[in-house]
């Protein structure tokens, strides 16, 4: 296993991906580090769906994000992961983001590929929010909130550099 901050370090989000599917277990593995990422007063409110991005769903939410797109919205990776969550709960926007992180970085350490997804939120959550909560098992009382995808990459692209000096303070 990989030091972390050597994940951090090296991770990227990749936008190209060949056409082999995850194993059941790397869908297992990615959906419980998102389980175990922490939530405020360990309220544990989300919600995990993972998703074939062959599916028919998948290929209606990109009906209804653009239909003439020419790369969709999935860049072709092998699977969706929604993640949504408790619709009163204030922290649970800020829960999601920590577990999508954790499932991203997850991905990376398989050796896998992936991208932190928030495009299709208009889709999910406007006037067929609650078909679409029917068709992603989506439970009553949540909402989507982000969305990873993943998939074996085909390529690989270099992480994004930083400026510290630029983007950070230490007082």
């Amino acid at each position: 296993m990989a030091d972390v901050f050597d994940v951090i370090k090296t991770r990227s989000s990749i936008r190209a991906y060949s056409s082999e599917k995850l194993t059941d277990e790397q869908v297992k593995t990615i959906i419980e580090a998102g389980l175990m990422a922490p939530t405020a007063i360990n309220k544990q409110e989300l919600h995990f769906t993972a998703i074939e991005n062959d599916s028919d769903i998948v290929k209606e939410i990109q009906k209804d994000l653009n239909p003439d797109a020419k790369v969709p919205f999935h860049y072709g990776s092998s699977h969706l992961f929604i993640v949504s969550g408790s619709d009163d709960f204030g922290w649970t926007t800020i829960d999601a983001g920590i577990a999508v992180e954790n499932m991203h970085l997850c991905a990376a350490n398989m050796g896998l590929g992936s991208v932190i997804i928030g495009m299709i939120a208009g889709v999910l959550t406007c006037e067929k929010k609650a078909y679409y909560n029917e068709k992603l098992a989506i439970p009553e009382g949540y909402s989507y909130k982000i969305a990873l995808i993943a998939g074996v990459p085909a390529g690989t692209k270099e992480p994004h550099t930083i400026d510290f000096e630029k983007n950070a303070t230490i007082l």
